[in-house]
């Protein structure tokens, strides 16, 4: 969402005629400055650093128990290299960066520099072995340090999961002051405030002049100009600051920022303007020694679709292998409960806009298209589709099958035969689909997904503009990793039943 203030400086934007002339003096040795990193960043660190210091020690001592056909001259070498490894690793962590603070939870880019330290280990014992002949057990270098890696990989997701709860609960927070034009920045504030598992928590804003008293009142959070927020940031205690891509924080304003908060101990931020692409997407490139923001197209072909193809299919053949009794059941249950067929039919869009049928346990009574006029009055919804939480052309059964998702399973009949994929945006009717703008018709662009990000974030309960801006994100940001990502979480939402009616 936001990068880096050594990113931001290159953006390539047109400094604007109302910008502030003239080069900020950087704080004295007498102004105040806050200390580099949070008490919590302390602490957590040094959390890491034990489990991690910990890890290498029952790493050791693991190679150490299975070391048979060790010679007695052998078994010192690799008792001294057991040894060294557990003062190493955690150095070696700190050096590629995997204890700074713009990392820790961060996901992906922390997890790289966690591999990054094991290949580093790997390749310093394996060259002082061949060097000096040591004759290292294999068992070390083969089992051990990857077994290493796989301990420290473990300790940072559950860490991860960790500090996400503890953020989810208001804690571990960074104070942000987002700076900008006055849209942009309440833009950007109800962003922030939508993902609080990133870590960021707004405390106040600085906008152009014209702009205050509305954001102001929006917000109800101090309001300063774009030429105080150095003193804006230590009034509220801020540690960042985040700026939005405008006008008004246009190059030359970001270079006398970045001058302004040298020394201050604060963070720069900014948001590129492309907030829905992300990831390994955007890249930092240099062109003769100006950095520019570069863009990469999003992937909709390759090899990675057929695997994504390949794995989808497997998947939804087993599960259907597997659930068979349960899915019997389940249409036992609805022949029962209600006249009318087990399943239900209905034309759904997938890619490329092409039609087909999706298939679900029918949830409804058989005339419930007929009683729609009659309860569209109850709509709550804010955008194309209908919502109501108590329907009242949903079965008993129908409401228990809603509520965990299970009317969605023989949907993967339409994954075995090529129409969905385990993991894409939500199917759209035909009637949404004629009513999309050019924007939101990019979701047609991927097989829409029995599961999503809009089914772990919310499913009915979320505003069509936010359902809308998670299915973009997924098209923009498509990855192997991020389906794996969503069908877990799938578990934990589906369990929840948060907003299944």
């Amino acid at each position: 969402m936001l990068d880096t203030a050594g990113a931001s400086v290159g953006l390539p934007l047109e400094a604007g005629p109302d910008e502030p002339a003239g080069v900020r003096s950087r704080p004295s040795d007498a102004d105040p400055v806050r200390r580099s990193g949070t008490a919590w960043t302390r602490w957590f660190v040094a959390a890491l650093v034990a489990l991690e210091t910990t890890a290498a020690a029952v790493a050791g001592a693991a190679v150490l128990a299975t070391r048979d056909g060790q010679s007695s001259v052998a078994t010192p070498v690799l008792i001294a290299a057991c040894l060294a490894l557990v003062p190493l690793w955690p150095a070696l962590l700190a050096a590629t960066g995997a204890y700074a603070e713009r990392v820790i939870g961060a996901g992906s880019d922390e997890f790289r520099r966690v591999v990054r330290a094991g290949v580093v280990v790997l390749a310093l014992f394996s060259f002082v072995s061949y060097a000096a002949e040591l004759e290292l057990s294999r068992f070390f270098v083969v089992f051990g340090i990857p077994g290493l890696v796989l301990m420290t990989l473990g300790f940072r997701v559950a860490a991860r999961s960790a500090l996400r709860a503890l953020r989810r609960r208001g804690a571990c927070l960074k104070r942000v002051v987002v700076v900008g034009r006055g849209g942009a920045v309440l833009s950007l504030v109800d962003r922030l405030q939508a993902e609080r598992p990133a870590g960021l928590q707004v405390v106040a804003t600085c906008v152009t002049e014209p702009d205050r008293i509305r954001v102001g009142e929006i917000t109800g959070m101090p309001v300063g100009g774009l030429d105080g927020v150095l003193e804006m940031a230590r009034s509220v205690g801020a540690d960042t600051i985040a700026v939005t891509s405008s006008s008004e924080t246009a190059a030359q304003y970001l270079r006398e920022l970045s001058w302004e908060l040298e020394g201050s101990g604060l963070e720069l931020l900014v948001a590129p303007g492309l907030i829905e692409v992300a990831g390994p997407r955007l890249h930092i490139r240099p062109f003769e020694g100006l950095p520019l923001l570069s863009v990469e197209e999003p992937h909709f072909e390759g090899w990675r679709r057929v695997v994504k193809g390949g794995v989808d299919r497997l998947a939804a053949a087993g599960a259907l292998v597997v659930l068979s009794p349960v899915l019997l059941g389940l249409a036992l249950a609805v022949r029962l409960d209600s006249p009318g067929p087990v399943l239900y039919r209905q034309e759904r869009v997938g890619l490329n806009g092409r039609h087909f049928t999706m298939l679900k346990f029918r949830s409804m009574v058989v005339d419930a298209e007929q009683r729609l006029a009659a309860i569209q009055d109850a709509n709550i919804s804010d955008g194309l589709l209908f919502k109501m939480r108590q329907d009242p052309r949903v079965t008993r059964v129908g409401r228990v099958l809603r509520r965990l998702s299970l009317d969605e399973l023989p949907q993967l009949v339409n994954v075995l035969n090529g129409t969905m994929s385990l993991v894409g945006p939500r199917p759209p009717l035909p009637r949404e689909v004629a009513q999309y703008e050019r924007s939101v018709s990019r979701r047609l662009l991927v097989k829409p997904g029995l599961t999503g990000l809009w089914q772990i974030s919310g499913r009915s309960d979320l505003p069509w503009e936010e359902a809308v801006r998670l299915d973009l994100r997924y098209v923009e940001n498509w990855s192997l990793a991020l389906d794996l990502s969503i069908l877990r979480k799938t578990v934990s939402a589906v369990l929840a039943s948060r907003g299944a009616y």
